[in-house]
């Protein structure tokens, strides 16, 4: 594990004094953002995304779809500018769908949505359009959407600079995409699957994804793709509906343009969920839905078997902690972006705790399971590596520098042992921009400093 030289500021995470007792305004979900600019983009006619998280992943995707022709106009309320608008409830993108086209360059940053989403869209572009990121993006796992587009029949030059099936590479578009049948092991991101999803209602054939690898991670991701899918009009076939294990098919067909209201990004509400479970205190996120793809939703139950408890009302949900963390034995295959933060409590806890099916969490924004072993490790912890996951046997732990790699959600994670363990400093918090623009401001907030 190396750390990032030019990101050496340190930030004192608060220590909290007594149990938290706050409302916390979740800005939108990221993964809803991004899907719905794509799709928004794809479509044959304007559509509104509303509350839209503005992030640098969201950004970032936004930016490369203007760059391929896409009109995304931004409005705010004045309502919401005079307020702050922290929670984005005034903000709005028009996105107005046009040919797409090149020469253009995408900046995916560390992007997974950005990086795996955006290759079959610039096959349906007219020109070639180049993609490049920041330094850990050649790191990770792409050769899924590669390979695929290829079989279906794109254009794709990856060996110009660096591995093949990795970034940079460039799309050659054609204007069309045959589309077709095509067989992708996805069992390193589900993002594979989605990204041929999304663009698949585009193609000239649509498109029958096969999955012939190990089993998938994330499964709620990709029934986030497909409800949104459907919502704007696709015909999609589906496991779940009866159709072959592993097997997705999308019909060729015209999405429509949505007026699209994101939900809060339920991921991103884990710290505060957090705070309230190992403070013994109270939280409540706002428009918590009653229904929801997103694997966030996790939280209520596994933060309720640590400790906790909530309630999901009109208003949104709460949570309450009863002054003990407990250890949980988990499968975190599904929802393994909520690993951090979990790994976090459970430092915490009064008992071991195993976190299993996350061997994948190794390809994310760092490899996850190395750096929570070994930054809470350094602040006295007892973390061990097992080949799909994390043990944690807790032990009292001490103040010193959390690292975070250039990840987001080990700045998050860093913060949540804070509360409890005085002189934890977070190196590089403003890594959560990624996808939780203000988090230290919005943390504070909740302590009420």
């Amino acid at each position: 594990m190396t750390v990032n030289p030019t990101h050496t500021a340190l930030w004192p995470a608060p220590h909290a004094s007594g149990a938290v007792a706050a409302t916390v305004h979740v800005p939108g979900s990221k993964s809803v953002t991004n899907r719905g600019l794509v799709l928004a983009a794809l479509a044959h006619e304007p559509g509104w995304l509303r509350r839209p998280l503005r992030s640098r992943d969201t950004l970032l995707m936004a930016a490369a779809l203007r760059a391929m022709g896409v009109g995304i106009e931004e409005t705010v309320s004045s309502s919401s500018a005079v307020a702050g608008g922290q929670d984005g409830s005034g903000e709005a993108w028009r996105v107005i769908p046009s040919g797409l086209r090149g020469p253009a360059t995408v900046d995916v940053g560390n992007a997974g949505t950005v990086m795996r989403f955006l290759p079959p869209v610039a096959a349906l572009a007219d020109g070639p359009i180049r993609f490049d990121g920041d330094p850990r993006s050649y790191e990770r796992p792409l050769h899924g959407v590669i390979d695929a587009l290829r079989a279906l029949g794109a254009r794709i030059d990856d060996t110009s600079k660096g591995s093949p099936g990795a970034l940079p590479l460039t799309v050659h578009g054609g204007g069309a995409l045959d589309g077709g049948r095509v067989e992708i092991d996805a069992s390193s991101s589900s993002q594979f699957v989605s990204a041929l999803l999304l663009s698949g209602p585009r193609f000239n054939q649509g498109v029958e994804v096969r999955h012939v690898g190990s089993a998938l991670p994330s499964m709620p991701h990709i029934r986030m793709t497909v409800d949104m899918l459907r919502a704007a009009g696709a015909q999609v076939d589906t496991p779940e509906a009866g159709g072959e294990p592993n097997v997705w098919r999308v019909t060729p067909g015209a999405l429509l343009g949505r007026d699209l209201t994101v939900e809060p990004d339920l991921s991103n509400a884990q710290p505060f969920l957090a705070a309230a479970l190992i403070t013994g205190g109270r939280v409540t996120i706002p428009d918590w839905p009653a229904r929801t793809t997103q694997p966030g939703d996790a939280l209520r139950q596994i933060f309720t078997e640590m400790g906790g408890s909530c309630e999901l009302t009109e208003q949104g949900l709460t949570f309450t902690g009863s002054g003990s963390v407990h250890g949980i034995d988990v499968d975190l295959g599904e929802v393994g972006e909520l690993t951090p933060g979990i790994a976090a409590v459970a430092a915490l806890a009064d008992s071991p705790s195993t976190l299993r099916g996350v061997a994948h969490l190794r390809l994310h924004e760092t490899d996850r399971l190395a750096a929570l072993t070994k930054e809470i490790n350094e602040l006295g912890g007892d973390v061990t590596e097992t080949a799909d996951g994390l043990h944690i046997r807790p032990r009292p732990l001490h103040g010193g520098v959390f690292h975070t790699y250039d990840d987001h959600r080990m700045a998050t994670a860093g913060a949540i042992i804070g509360l409890a363990v005085p002189g934890v400093r977070i190196e590089n918090v403003a890594t959560t921009a990624k996808t939780l623009p203000d988090f230290p401001e919005l943390w504070a907030g909740m302590l009420g400093n």
